[in-house]
């Protein structure tokens, strides 16, 4: 810490997002900025972005913007986080622990790119680089996924529950992912 380590998830959405959520854990006792989970395209990049930048406070980007949540500081434990945006309306949502915090307006009308560079570990300031290491992650995260819809409520709880989910972009149990660095893939402490 700080960490020049990082994750690259293989995605290759056919067309723009117009909806989507994202939702992982995350395990640390960081206290400086740190990026959970980077989503950014040649043109854009900090697309999706869900980054932390002190303890009780979550920022989540669309479209190179974002809105801020403030949470409690963590207690310690695992948090799960799960964020949510559609364009038609630009509402976004965020959720901690499976519950739901009040929605926030964002990009109403933007659709995010294609053809993406998504890490986990580091914020990336250009296409699948340009990190400030100390922006880096370092912990655990797992339970990672996205989806190009923005999902009920039911299914948020779903997933903070690790429940059955609906077909994903990104879905934990099968991620095609290539490690670069100090990564140590584990089986999750409980």
């Amino acid at each position: 810490d700080p960490s020049d380590a990082y994750v690259v998830l293989q995605l290759s959405p056919a067309q723009p997002l117009l909806n989507f959520t994202v939702c992982l854990r995350s395990y640390t006792d960081l206290t400086r900025p740190h990026s959970l989970f980077s989503y950014a395209t040649k043109a854009q990049d900090n697309e999706i972005l869900l980054f932390k930048p002190r303890p009780g406070e979550y920022r989540f980007y669309v479209g190179g913007k974002f809105v801020a949540f403030r949470v409690p500081e963590s207690r310690g434990d695992w948090e799960h986080v799960c964020a949510g945006w559609e364009s038609g309306t630009g509402v976004a949502e965020f959720w901690l622990d499976g519950k739901p915090w009040p929605r926030k307006g964002l990009q109403r009308g933007y659709a995010v790119g294609p053809e993406a560079a998504v890490l986990l570990g580091q914020e990336q300031d250009a296409f699948g680089g340009g990190f400030d290491l100390y922006n880096s992650f370092s912990g655990e995260l797992a339970d990672v996924y996205l989806w190009d819809t923005v999902l009920s409520p039911d299914r948020m709880r779903a997933a903070f529950q690790s429940l059955r989910l609906p077909p994903a972009l990104l879905a934990w149990s099968n991620l095609s992912y290539s490690i670069k660095g100090d990564v140590v893939v584990k089986p999750r402490l409980r």
